[in-house]
Formats: structure tokens, sequence, C-alpha cells
């Protein structure tokens, strides 16, 4: 059976926000807490979760069970700085990682899995584009550890095969988004 870590982004100041978008509720638990959930349901091991602003805080009040944490520094340079300390915290036999973000309320620990299953990158599909959460087996870390500023792995899903994602477009920007998501998905997905 292939090993596959995860990598969950929660690093940004959620400036568009006005609160700290980790720390967002949805049912019983923190954003980046049900993120970490999922990643562990769906088997990844270890479930890494990179924070940047207010790590401290996040830190402080949420419960990450076996989970790595650790924190980025660089935060402000944008999501490729985040990949590149998840990608170093990663131990050396993993076969590959997932990579997902802390607010994208429709990921399920299912659609991971299927991801996965894939010896090739796997991006999702969602709003005519693909992206995150998405598969890299290992050969393509080296390509990780070279992402600058906040494409993330934009470039690097373009042309790949992709599973789609319904409601993968919905993420929590502003506070619009926040309820929007709570109403959506608000005691309807685990």
């Amino acid at each position: 059976m292939k090993s596959v870590a995860a990598l969950v982004l929660a690093a940004g100041a959620s400036r568009r926000l006005g609160e700290l978008k980790q720390l967002a509720r949805l049912n019983e638990e923190t954003l980046v807490e049900r993120a970490a959930r999922i990643c562990s349901d769906a088997e990844c091991s270890p479930v890494v979760i990179v924070l940047g602003a207010s790590a401290d805080e996040v830190r402080e009040r949420c419960s990450f069970g076996d989970a790595v944490v650790v924190t980025n520094s660089e935060w402000v340079e944008g999501m490729g700085s985040s990949v590149r300390l998840g990608v170093r915290a990663m131990p050396p036999n993993v076969n590959g990682c997932v990579i997902t973000t802390c607010d994208q309320p429709a990921v399920t620990a299912e659609h991971l899995r299927a991801l996965m299953a894939s010896d090739e990158v796997m991006a999702s599909a969602y709003a005519g584009r693909h992206g995150v959460p998405a598969y890299f087996p290992r050969e393509m870390f080296a390509e990780l550890m070279h992402l600058r500023g906040d494409a993330g792995a934009r470039e690097l899903l373009r042309d790949a095969k992709s599973l789609e994602l319904p409601n993968g477009e919905l993420d929590v920007d502003t506070p619009a988004d926040l309820k929007r998501v709570q109403e959506l998905f608000g005691r309807h997905l685990t």
C-alpha cells in the first residue's frame, strides 16, 4: 500500500475575512481542524499543517491530534513558501502527498482517496479550472520545492488529469463566503 502524506495550507492572514479563517467554525470544528481531520480520515500520514500568520493563536485554540504542525515565518511570500516548508517536513518514505487548503468545505475524505489512487499528478476540477486539493507523487517534490509567490502549484496543475469536485470553488475569503459555506455545509458534510 502506498504511503501518502497530506499538506494543509493554513498560513494566510485572512485580511478579507476580518477574522482568522483557520479558526472560523463549520459545525463543531474550526476550518483548519476539519481539513486536518478529513486528511486523516482519508488515511494520509503524516498530516502536515503549515501555519503562518497568528500561528500561536491558532495552535492555542485548535486540537490537531497527531498532525505535524509547522510555522512558516515567510508566509507573507505566499503559498509557495508554505508548500516548500510542508514538503521539507515530510518523511522520506512517503510515495506522494495531497496538498489542500483549510478553507474548502466541499473537500471530503472520499475525494482525497480518489486523488491519491493516481500514480501521477491529479488535480481537482471546479469552476472551469484545475486546483487543489491535488495529489503529487514523490517524483514531483523537487518541482514543489521550487514554487515561489502566491500562485502555489497552479502551473503544475494546468495540464494535469483531474477529478471533478462539486462546489470546489467555494472557499472562505469574505464574511459573505463564510455565511454561505455555513448555510450550505453546516451539518451536511462531515
